[in-house]
């Protein structure tokens, strides 16, 4: 497949209605908000659905989660030297492999690697081997377009697993967060000249853009519960060229999101390059 022919920007509005997307473990796991009260989800988190998503979808997908696991490896470097789910040993071993073509290996392998980029940093002996993989596609953190409110309930949770059944287990004392209301819009954009050294291609980026409007699909949990987060509108930006009619900023900057969801796009200031709109699932 050739590399990506077209610079590509997006956006993603989302909603979320008493639930929280992104939890902070280092405030107690309350919702991520900055010091102005906006809510907050990383564009870590942001690539992790992405990543599950894709997997899902049947691409093979390094960085797994623990939940979705599919090879039963221990390590991101059991997975890529396994014989069965990587590419073996030898691969990593600058003396039997070089760089470029491990880089070019790896890319070939896994879909988020030639997305998102990777590092593969295997020492341990001389034939030790780092490859720095620097990905076209980069997603910014979502904020919420207004500060948002946060409601913490204190419950109860049962954690005891000891005994033999008729004394009840002692329950311990929990908080549990959620925002009550919030519209996230998050950036991202698709850079070919980086996607020639990965081999991301137009049916790569086809891929992400049918999996975006269904990015929280099969994400459910005690914070998320199903159909509390979703996303509202996917918007599309194929510039004519490599190098991109205006700049990602510029792109970005034309859609102005409001606070009941809706939107205006200036396409005066991106004259000759309209969004494809996409509804989200």
């Amino acid at each position: 497949m050739n590399p990506l022919q077209h610079k590509i920007d997006f956006a993603v509005i989302l909603t979320v209605d008493h639930a929280n997307p992104n939890g902070d473990p280092l405030n107690g796991n309350r919702p991520r908000v900055d010091y102005d009260g906006f809510g907050e989800i990383t564009d870590v988190c942001i690539k992790r659905k992405l990543r599950d998503r894709l997997q899902e979808n049947g691409q093979a997908i390094f960085v797994q989660s623990d939940e979705k696991k599919q090879d039963g490896m221990t390590s991101l470097r059991n997975r890529a030297e396994s014989p069965e789910y990587g590419l073996g040993k030898e691969t990593f071993n600058e003396k039997k492999t070089p760089k470029d073509v491990a880089a070019r290996k790896v890319c070939e392998k896994w879909f988020d690697v030639r997305a998102f980029g990777q590092l593969f940093a295997f020492g341990g002996d001389a034939a030790g081997v780092s490859i720095p993989i620097r990905g076209p596609v980069t997603i910014q953190s979502a904020f919420s377009v207004e500060p948002v409110s946060i409601t913490s309930t204190q419950i109860t949770k049962s954690v005891s697993g000891e005994g033999d059944g008729t004394k009840r287990g002692s329950d311990t004392m929990g908080m549990k967060h959620r925002v009550d209301k919030g519209i996230y819009v998050f950036y991202g954009s698709m850079n070919p000249q980086l996607a020639e050294r990965t081999g991301f291609s137009d049916e790569d980026a086809e891929t992400i853009k049918s999996i975006l409007p269904k990015l929280f699909e099969n994400d459910a949990s005690s914070a998320r519960p199903e159909g509390s987060m979703a996303v509202k509108k996917v918007f599309w930006w194929k510039h004519n060229c490599k190098s991109g009619q205006y700049s990602s900023a510029k792109v970005h900057k034309s859609l102005t999101v409001h606070a009941d969801g809706s939107y205006t796009i200036d396409t005066a200031a991106t004259e000759g390059l309209v969004p494809e709109v996409i509804d989200g699932f």
